[in-house]
Parts: C-alpha cells; structure tokens; sequence
C-alpha cells in the first residue's frame, strides 16, 4: 500500500508538489531557527559562565543584594581558606577568586597634571603563569597588543577603552577608587596590553588586572568579591548538577542571620538567566506551534482544493466498491508521506543553511553596540542533535491535520448520485 501511495504521488505532481514545497520551506525554517536561537543562546550562557557568572559562584548575602555596583566593603574574608575547603568539597570542580570593581582611570603627562579621566570596570583575576583564567578568558587569544602582565603593577586594557583614554602599552594609568574600608585609594598601573573581547559591552570599558595588584590597591589582603566554581568537564554541567553543588554548599555555610555568611547562585540565578532560558524554552514551543498552525491552514486549504480536482476519482473509487474509511485513511497516508518526504528534504537545507551560520556567522555588532548583555559581535548558530529531528514535528503533524480536516469532505459524497456523476 505505502508503495503505491508514493507511486501515485511521482505520477501526480500537480497533488503533491506544492505541499511538498510549502512543507520543505517550513521544515527548513524551523531547523535554521532552531539552531540559531540555540546558538545565540548558548554563546551568552557561555560568555555569561566565564566572565561573571561561573557555573556556580560564591558570595557574602549582603554582596548578592548588591552585586551589580561590586560592593567590595561586603566581600569575602578568608578566601584563601574557603577556596580550599570548597576544592575538598567537591573535587570534580576548578574555583578561582576574582574581584569586581570600578573606579575613575586617570591618565597625566609628565608633570602629573590630568590630561583624560575615563570612569572603567574592572575584573582582577589570578595572571600568575600556568594560571587556568588566562585560558578560561582567552587571554593570549584576545590579547591584540603587548603582553600578559607578569607583575601585580601591571594591567590589561579593552581596545576601546586604550583609544578613549589615547593611551598605548607602556602608558601609566592611576586607578581612583575606594577600599575594602571605603578609605579612597589612588594607585598606578602600567599598561602592559591590549585585549578585544569581541564583546561590544566589554570592549568599552574593560580592565583585566593581577588579583593580587587589586587587593594591595584596595586593601584586600586574603579577600575576594566573589569565587567561581567551573565543572572541569563541561559536559557534566546541567541545571541539575549546579543545584546539587549549590544546596550541598549553603547546607553547610549559609546562615540566614548573618548578612556576611558566603552564600551560593548557580548560574541561572544571576544576571536574569533564569527568565532567558525559560523564555527560549518557551519561545522554541511557541515557534514550532506558529509553523504548524500556519502550514495546517495552507495544506488545509491545499487539501480542499486537491479534493475538488480529485472529486471524481473519489466518487469511482467509492462506485466500485472502496469504503470511505480507507478512501479517506489513503488520503492521510499520502499526507503523512509528503510531511516525510518535505521533513527529510528541508531539514536538509536547514542543516546546509545552519553549517553555514555555524562557520561563518553574522556579524551584528552594529545592532549591540549599546548592549550591555555579554553577547559575541558575530552570532553563530550551532546544530545539535534536535536540529536534526526538530523540523518533522511541524512537517508531518501540519500536512497530517491538514489531510485530517480537509478528506472529511469524502463522507459526504451521496452513493446514489455516484452513477449519474459518471455517466456525465
């Protein structure tokens, strides 16, 4: 039977080369869509997880109440400590002490008189040789000028911050801010290099420092702001894993009466995460459900017109003798087949169309350029295992619904009017 609905269908173009084409186009949009949006997505969880957020991070209570001015006066005391009690908690795991601040970037000439005074943010983290956040922030990679700083003097500049200031490696540059304490605090820094992010929000403003240059700057001795946990295999993370690290963690140190108790997020609890994945969640549903929708009333209205152009040979095959239910379970049948066929031809050309995005990207930085989200200046999507399935959901089910509503017509064919019909 199934060879015989496929063989009618290659003989009779005019039934199924429409559907074909308007099931292939939709296919082909919801796997390129789908791995875009994918792609989109997980470049900003990742940019997200390294930069700031960790897979999970470590805070004082009163520090996550204000965490996005970096309130060092509530940071954590006895890092040192902590970070090593928090490797024999759970050694599957890298954690790494940073620190968060801004202040105003002072650039004098010779005779120490202020030529350009820039507001900057700043991230100090452990630059020491071997160290694993040069590799986790790409440093050597981004690095575009100079080298990475080998002292506690010396810092790393955004490219876009460098041309503000009209400073280049070698520059001196005065940090004013304030301590620990709230004491204000003036320090120099050499510039030893330049970096570009790619990242529009970071590539205003950035400096990346020596942690330990920061905490003599702001009398930090065996403080940090935050620290950050990183599975060491990235494929153990999941929203799961990071709950379970997180609960075990505040379990043991996380006292609610003590605003300066460390306390553990997760990184779908930071930076609005939370409501960004659920809504890509949601949105990919929503997505698939227009597809299907849309292309239920295009192969409904296809149907109805295929029926009339088919009406008679309906009428001979129910005149012979064929029952309207298996008229009508054919009918489904071809339907089911061409969401198949359109299924396997347009995921296809999503897949080409998604590889191509996948190497090549797009380059959007004219439309983030005031952004503030850590998201990459060239989008690239990435295919996954559901961009090879995700297109037959609305292919099939739409050409299915459509065969479904449309071949009822069938049963309303009257028996006694079937002969008059053929004799005209």
């Amino acid at each position: 039977m199934i060879s015989f609905l496929i063989k009618g269908l290659f003989r009779d173009r005019s039934r199924s080369l429409f559907p074909l084409i308007t099931v292939s186009l939709g296919v082909a949009l919801v796997s390129l869509g789908n791995s875009w949006v994918n792609g989109a997505l997980t470049d900003m969880v990742n940019n997200n997880a390294r930069l700031e957020t960790g897979h999970v991070k470590v805070v004082t209570q009163a520090y996550k109440e204000q965490m996005s001015s970096f309130p060092n006066d509530l940071a954590l005391v006895h890092a040192d400590e902590l970070t090593r009690n928090l490797e024999n908690m759970f050694p599957d795991m890298e954690w790494a002490s940073r620190i968060r601040f801004g202040g105003l970037l002072d650039v004098a000439d010779n005779e120490g008189v202020t030529l350009k005074q820039i507001r900057g943010a700043g991230l100090a983290v452990d630059l020491s040789p071997g160290s694993k956040e040069i590799e986790r922030l790409d440093l050597d990679k981004i690095l575009t000028e100079g080298r990475i700083p080998d002292d506690d003097q010396s810092i790393l500049l955004s490219t876009g911050l460098a041309r503000n200031l009209n400073v280049s490696t070698g520059s001196m540059i005065t940090l004013i801010g304030s301590s620990m304490y709230g004491s204000m605090v003036i320090y120099d820094f050499k510039v030893a290099g330049l970096i570009h992010f790619g990242i529009s929000a970071l590539d205003r403003n950035m400096v990346v420092a020596p942690l330990n240059g920061i905490r003599n700057a702001l009398d930090m001795d065996d403080a940090t702001g935050e620290i950050l946990g990183y599975f060491i295999n990235p494929d153990e993370y999941s929203k799961e894993s990071a709950i379970n690290v997180k609960e075990q963690f505040n379990r043991y140190y996380y006292d609610p009466d003590d605003e300066f108790s460390p306390v553990m997020l997760t990184l779908r609890d930071q930076n609005f995460l939370e409501d960004v994945l659920s809504l890509y969640e949601s949105t990919m549903g929503i997505f698939v459900f227009l597809f299907v929708f849309i292309m239920f009333i295009v192969l409904w209205n296809a149907g109805l017109m295929n029926g009339i152009r088919r009406y008679g040979e309906m009428g001979l095959r129910l005149a012979i003798g064929e029952s309207a239910n298996r008229i009508y379970l054919t009918t489904v049948g071809e339907a089911v087949l061409l969401g198949l066929a359109g299924g396997i031809i347009g995921t296809s050309i999503g897949l080409i169309l998604s590889w191509l995005l996948q190497t090549y990207g797009v380059d959007i930085s004219d439309m983030i350029d005031s952004n503030t989200l850590y998201m990459s200046n060239v989008i690239r999507a990435k295919i996954t295992v559901t961009t090879y399935y995700i297109g037959f959901i609305p292919g099939i089910l739409a050409t299915a619904l459509g065969a479904v509503v449309s071949g009822r017509n069938i049963y309303k064919r009257r028996t006694a009017q079937l002969f008059k019909e053929l004799e005209v």
